[in-house]
């Protein structure tokens, strides 16, 4: 990928800034660092509704408006929104379009399924809005690109949710990691087995719920019949709306690996795997997948399985950076370095479990984002545009591998493979059109 499209150095932690006093809300009225930022959410039932509930905890945020496809979703969330804050959003909308038409939101949190957030984010920015959007940024690689392009020109301050970059402890191994202690490292092992993921069993297609806008909830994917199993939490199996696991905790975890390397683009990328544990369910993404992504001197390798929790190094998901002198591992818990042992002699001394400390990545990384609202700062936030469309075009390289079952180069822009080049954007379903920016 480009050196440009793969910015991602610059990302800081939320602890080093001071907060401004005052911030341009979209009307272009400057409001005192008294007043309230008004915060809309769009797709309100699950990772969604976590993250406004991270904003809620700043008494600096006040929830107006929320926005989902489901009326029985809006109705519990908006007494629960007025459980937190003591009253209820004042806009609750079935068509997301009013949140963003509702000039007094200053932020529109964007927790919807993968398939939207293009649309959602882009229409934020045209409409003068700071964004908070769920990971992975795009679901494909051009909508990656476009949703650069709308955050620059319309100057919003973009939050990605990939909240361990603002988990001290994962930064706290990347330190050790460029103290050079554990010597050249040679591969990086990225790893995500979820056993609590059960097996989707095939389902009938059936009438859609009361109360639910389903061809809203479709969009810009193709049309299909209302079947459960694609709908909810269980549409990221699915290649119209998700990338399954690789594109669910893929962009997490791959995330440290780059950053951890110092690199951006691989020279080349290759995957195999498939529906080995759940051949006969209804998912459609695999249940297993090895992809490796081969740089200039090491290699990157990511392992998922859905079903299993025994991954590498005792541990369910993290990474393992493997050295000539020892082994960083770090997950969710902590980080450690494991000495490597040559003829019984170890080459470093061990680093022992450094566990994971604070109130949380997720609400580090809300307030994070408030900082950089506040003093208008968006390359400071700790997964900017960039970050998370790097990652999330990575990511996608790792299943575009798998699909077409190729060994594939990437130059930033085509495969040079017509099958593969075919994956780089999703086509829309009318009357949605892609944006142009």
């Amino acid at each position: 990928m480009t050196r440009r499209d793969f910015i991602y150095r610059s990302a800081i932690l939320g602890a080093g800034a001071s907060l401004s006093p005052m911030l341009v809300r979209a009307s272009g009225k400057q409001v005192g660092a008294n007043d309230k930022i008004r915060v809309g959410l769009i797709g309100c039932n699950g990772m969604g509704f976590s993250n406004l509930t991270s904003f809620l905890r700043n008494s600096e945020v006040e929830c107006i408006a929320l926005a989902d496809i489901d009326q029985g979703v809006l109705d519990r969330r908006a007494a629960e929104v007025e459980k937190i804050q003591g009253k209820k959003p004042a806009g609750i909308y079935k068509d997301w379009r009013h949140l963003i038409d509702n000039k007094d939101v200053d932020v529109v949190i964007v927790g919807t399924p993968d398939h939207w957030h293009c649309l959602q984010m882009v229409a934020a920015c045209e409409a003068g809005k700071d964004v908070y959007c769920e990971k992975p940024l795009g679901n494909s690689i051009e909508e990656c690109n476009i949703m650069i392009r709308a955050a620059e020109k319309y100057n919003s301050v973009v939050q990605v949710g990939q909240w361990q970059r603002s988990d001290p402890h994962w930064q706290d191994a990347m330190n050790f990691l460029h103290s050079g202690q554990i010597g050249k490292v040679r591969t990086v092992r990225v790893f995500s087995y979820q056993g609590w993921c059960p097996s989707i069993p095939v389902k009938p297609d059936g009438s859609v719920p009361p109360g639910v806008d389903y061809d809203m909830w479709l969009g810009p994917a193709p049309k299909r019949p209302f079947n459960p199993n694609r709908f909810h939490f269980t549409f990221r199996w699915f290649w119209d709306y998700a990338g399954g696991l690789m594109t669910d905790w893929g962009v997490h975890l791959l995330d440290y690996a780059l950053y951890g390397m110092n690199v951006t683009a691989p020279q080349s990328i290759m995957a195999s795997g498939g529906k080995f544990g759940y051949p006969d369910d209804a998912c459609e993404t695999p249940d297993l997948l090895q992809t490796v992504y081969t740089f200039k001197d090491f290699t990157v390798m990511w392992d998922h399985a859905i079903g299993i929790d025994d991954g590498a190094y005792g541990r369910t998901h993290g990474l393992g950076f493997v050295g000539e002198n020892g082994t960083l591992v770090v997950d969710r818990g902590g980080w450690e370095v494991i000495p490597e042992r040559v003829g019984g002699k170890a080459r470093m001394e061990p680093v022992e479990l450094h566990r994971a400390y604070g109130e949380g990545g997720l609400n580090l990384h809300v307030k994070n984002h408030l900082e950089c609202i506040k003093n208008r700062t968006p390359e400071k936030c700790a997964a900017n545009i960039h970050i998370g469309a790097h990652i999330a075009k990575f990511a996608h390289l790792g299943n575009i591998a798998y699909r077409t079952g190729k060994k594939l180069t990437w130059d930033g822009k085509s495969f040079h493979d017509r099958e593969a080049d075919s994956y780089l954007c999703k086509e829309y379903r009318k009357p949605w059109k892609l944006p142009k920016v």
